[in-house]
């Protein structure tokens, strides 16, 4: 990575956790630009005594939240957020996204969906004309065979993702097997994620096309950052 992609990153994540207000409960996604926002948290909380709450999207993070001295909750303890912070794979005009790079697009949409604000935060390579990345599907270990055969039936290329340290399929938070599926350029992406989640045993695909009307993409660059 290079060091104006690491200024990028830091900038729209740092921007991010200024949106937060003091009594927020807020989601907390799952990637390395998320995490410069909650570094930014973190400081906010020692420096200013902000009072905050932080619903983890995965074990991960999780863990660097404690790290970070953010005191974390639940969606069961609050199933209406303030703001979410995530960041995206890809980012279409229409706001239309492919998340799910962290292998937790599911509890992801989750917090998205709880949240009354959606913050995106990337770089200015996860813009694009038209979603074409690989897009994450998890799903449960007894649909594998029915769901791999669907998603070929809808022109997709899936492959399971497998562990770097680990001998065969990365194993999400949830307990289930993630599948990445390229469909080339994705011409209606709202049908894709609609098809692909409606699969049984599919618990949530990286496609996110139903948050646009409360989401703000920012977007860092070396010089500061611009909103979408």
């Amino acid at each position: 990575m290079s060091d104006d992609v690491v200024i990028s990153k830091k900038n729209a994540g740092y921007y991010a956790a200024d949106l937060v207000k003091d009594g927020m409960i807020i989601g907390l996604g799952t990637g390395s630009t998320v995490f410069y926002a909650m570094e930014r948290l973190s400081v906010r909380i020692k420096e200013e005594g902000l009072n905050i709450k932080g619903v983890p999207t995965s074990f991960q993070t999780a863990m660097r939240a404690r790290d970070y001295g953010i005191p974390l909750t639940t969606l069961d303890d609050y199933p209406k957020l303030d703001l979410a912070i995530d960041g995206a794979d890809q980012i279409d005009p229409n706001l239309c996204m492919i998340k799910g790079r962290g292998a937790a697009q599911t509890r992801e949409r989750c917090v998205a969906q709880a949240a009354e604000k959606f913050v995106v935060v990337a770089d200015e390579g996860k813009l694009c004309d038209v979603l074409s990345a690989v897009v994450p599907v998890e799903l449960i270990p007894f649909s594998f065979g029915l769901v791999v055969e669907r998603l070929k039936e809808l022109s997709g290329n899936p492959k399971v993702r497998e562990g770097v340290k680990k001998d065969g399929p990365v194993i999400t938070d949830n307990g289930c097997i993630e599948i990445d599926c390229d469909f080339g350029e994705i011409k209606d992406a709202k049908a894709l994620q609609m098809e692909i989640n409606n699969i049984p045993g599919v618990l949530s695909c990286g496609l996110f096309t139903e948050f646009g009307e409360k989401t703000v993409v920012v977007v860092g660059k070396t010089d500061g950052v611009k909103t979408l």
